[in-house]
């Protein structure tokens, strides 16, 4: 059964997603919440998200950077 955390967490960063300093801070929440494989899933969702947001292209690099000292 998937945890309800992915879902709430793509949503909160859907809504934050006009600021990204407020995203930035978001993901960093998720990436300390979030199980490897739902990481995994979040950052193959992210990199689809953030196509046609340039402003949030930096974030990507940031999680990137997180998520190596996560696992």
């Amino acid at each position: 059964m998937p945890r309800m955390i992915y879902d709430y967490t793509k949503s909160e960063l859907e809504s934050v997603s006009v600021d990204p300093n407020r995203f930035k801070r978001k993901l960093k929440k998720a990436v300390n919440s979030l199980l490897p494989y739902e990481i995994d899933l979040l950052q193959n969702w992210l990199s689809y998200f953030t196509i046609n947001k340039p402003h949030l292209k930096d974030c990507l690099s940031e999680f990137e950077s997180n998520k190596k000292g996560v696992c």
